[in-house]
């Protein structure tokens, strides 16, 4: 089944509007975003999160999954079964740490957002597991941030 395109400008940020971005974060959200770290789990500030909206990039505000589609894992980070736009997300083997897992980055910016596995709910048998310090909170309710004056302030 075709896929419609993405309404957002996926293309990357500049250096240094990149620059600009990463500046602002925290230094355990640098260690997360830009060098795929991990937040240990049960303490992200996302993960007991029940409003209504979006969770978008912490560097770009690329929306990346919605909270119609979070479930409760019980493994202690934010869990989606399925994103907000499938480019939105890319999808990396990832064989560190001894293991052969499939990292997710941002689609636009290429922050490191988690991992995906195939034990989630239905309907896609899928669970994107990601770290709180790589994501924002944007409630239904609130325009989107637009950190690359691209004039994406609402969802699409």
């Amino acid at each position: 089944m075709a896929q419609t395109p993405s309404p957002y400008d996926l293309s990357p940020p500049e250096p240094q509007q990149l620059a600009r971005l990463a500046a602002s974060l925290s230094e355990e959200e640098r260690r997360i975003l830009l060098n795929q770290g991990t937040e240990p789990p049960f303490c992200g500030g996302l993960l007991d999160n029940k409003q209504e909206g979006n969770y978008i990039c912490k560097l770009c505000a690329l929306p990346l999954f919605s909270s119609a589609c979070k479930f409760e894992s019980g493994t202690g980070w934010p869990s989606f079964y399925v994103p907000y736009h499938p480019d939105h997300i890319r999808e990396l083997i990832d064989t560190g740490h001894g293991m052969r897992r499939v990292e997710i980055r941002c689609g636009r910016c290429d922050g490191h957002m988690g991992h995906v596995f195939p034990d989630g709910p239905a309907p896609t048998g899928l669970r994107y597991c990601l770290n709180s310090a790589s994501l924002s909170f944007c409630p239904s309710n609130e325009e989107k941030p637009d950190p690359l004056n691209r004039g994406e302030t609402g969802f699409l």
